[in-house]
């Protein structure tokens, strides 16, 4: 399977699939897991997207 955001930055990655305002709603709620859903769709793996939660100060 290609991953087709090879190369791309969270941003882009975000950017590219239509989910910068969906995944900017998550994080201003505090929506640990929705933030987390959308990481999962643009290809992120567990560790990165542990560390985005950490990041954003998301995590509990």
């Amino acid at each position: 399977m290609k991953n087709v955001y090879f190369g791309m930055t969270v941003n882009e990655r975000l950017y590219v699939s239509e989910l910068s305002n969906d995944f900017d709603t998550c994080v201003k709620m505090k929506d640990v897991e929705g933030v987390k859903a959308i990481l999962k769709k643009v290809e992120l793996d567990q560790y990165s997207i542990i560390e985005i939660i950490k990041s954003l100060e998301l995590n509990d």
